[in-house]
């Protein structure tokens, strides 16, 4: 682990109120005021017993702890003045923007897919207003929270995200949530694109599949496009 840290964008570039997290591979200087918290699809489609992907016979059983972990992220984060924002994936119920055939979207999304496979299913995952597409009961959004939803993998495709990041001056992103090697990373490599320092927090990150998915998700953010802290370094860092 390297002692030394970069230090991310400032708005006023004078580093005032900047801590250093601890991270791979090196450790990471941000200024909370200008950072915010990504909570990437903490749904009851990804999360949840009886959501799509334990459907889809994806293992859901581990989110517990995951879940636990991204509320500490989340408390911690309203204290130091970060702003915490929630990412929510899904479709309007007729599945126009999803795609059609000549979308990959439809060809690749195993919830399209599952329930083309099992017509019984039809309608029911991630449609907007349903159950499915709702936030797990556990992860509330609060009075100054941002909720945005979005139709593909990154948070950035077809949003506001970037724009609402930029007028506030955020430039670090730290990420939590569901699925580390899909939506998280997705979200994370676009905002390296766009110039943001991104962050992954590896225990309140969750990936529904082997662990090995999880492990190179994480290595190519650390290896190529940002930074992997723990939620007990992140949280050491704004308690200072």
């Amino acid at each position: 682990m390297k002692t030394e840290a970069l230090s991310g964008y400032s708005l006023n570039g004078s580093g005032e109120n900047q801590v250093i997290v601890k991270a791979e591979p090196e450790s990471l200087a941000i200024n909370p005021g200008e950072t915010a918290l990504i909570v990437v699809d903490m749904q009851n489609a990804y999360a949840s017993p009886c959501g799509y992907l334990d459907l889809a016979g994806f293992d859901v059983s581990a989110t517990g702890p995951v879940i636990e972990n991204i509320n500490a992220a989340i408390e911690v984060s309203r204290k130091a003045g970060v702003q915490v924002i929630f990412l929510q994936n899904g479709w309007d119920g007729d599945y126009v923007e999803a795609g059609g055939e000549g979308s990959p979207n439809w060809h690749k999304s195993n919830a399209l897919k599952t329930m083309r496979k099992k017509p019984e299913l039809s309608g029911q995952f991630l449609a907007k207003g349903g159950w499915d597409y709702q936030l797990v009961d556990q992860l509330v959004p609060q009075k100054g929270d941002w909720v945005i939803p979005k139709t593909r993998y990154s948070g950035f495709f077809n949003t506001n995200l970037d724009t609402m990041l930029r007028s506030r001056g955020i430039r670090s992103l730290v990420f939590t949530g569901i699925a580390t090697n899909v939506c998280v990373e997705a979200t994370l490599r676009d905002g390296f694109h766009l110039e943001y320092f991104g962050m992954a927090l590896s225990d309140a990150t969750y990936q529904a599949g082997p662990p090995s998915a999880h492990e190179a998700a994480l290595y190519n953010i650390r290896t190529f496009f940002g930074w992997v802290s723990t939620l007990n370094d992140y949280a050491n860092a704004l308690a200072k």
